[in-house]
């Protein structure tokens, strides 16, 4: 990695901890089935898709989980917590370890994300940080639910390259998503993929960056 001035960063698996089994698990306790086919790491129905890009509501979403679970009666707390239910949090240190990025870099966030994990993470990061958001941990943060736009599409990486008139030779993706990365690859973007156990607070002390 040569010349880096911007570093975007991917938000769940990299700054806050993910874990697709419990949605799974959530999902099946709901009736879902097919629970592994209908969310994963790798592939998902296209209702989540467009719950990112906000073509959704969350009503609109919860509906179609009654529709795919075939109770109709299923609450808005019981579909909101098994959603919300793949949420862990924040490693201890990473916070700190942004703000000093940001001293150094110029940093972007850029997360997938829907209107009902945003509400969740902006009250935990409220209630467990004092935090209003994530911006002042960032030079900008872009929510796919709020763009229109999500990853691996073109047009999202391309809104924040120019928008912020980076140079995608001198900037830096972290995600831990192959094909978020081939999305930041194809415009020039250097990239790395953040695997378990492997983190940022890692990364950045072994590479010097």
């Amino acid at each position: 990695m040569q010349k880096i001035k911007n570093i975007i960063f991917d938000y769940g698996n990299v700054i806050f901890n993910l874990d697709f089994q419990k949605a799974e698990q959530g999902w099946n306790q709901l009736g879902i089935n097919n629970a592994a086919d209908f969310f994963g790491h790798k592939q998902q129905d296209e209702i989540f898709d467009k719950f990112d890009r906000g073509e959704v509501s969350a009503d609109e979403f919860r509906d179609y989980i009654r529709q795919k679970s075939g109770n109709a009666a299923l609450t808005d707390e019981q579909i909101n917590a098994a959603w919300n239910s793949m949420l862990l949090g924040i490693e201890p240190g990473n916070h700190e370890l942004l703000l000093d990025l940001k001293k150094k870099y110029r940093t972007f966030l850029l997360s997938n994300i829907n209107a009902i994990h945003y509400d969740y993470i902006m009250d935990y990061l409220k209630n467990d940080f004092g935090f209003d958001g994530n911006q002042h941990l960032f030079e900008k943060a872009y929510y796919s639910h709020l763009t229109g736009k999500r990853k691996p599409e073109a047009r999202i990486f391309e809104q924040v390259l120019q928008e912020n008139n980076l140079n995608p030779a001198e900037t830096l993706f972290i995600d831990d998503s192959p094909q978020h990365l081939a999305g930041a690859e194809k415009l020039g973007i250097q990239t790395f993929l953040m695997t378990k156990p492997d983190s940022i607070q890692q990364f950045f002390k072994r590479t010097g960056l």
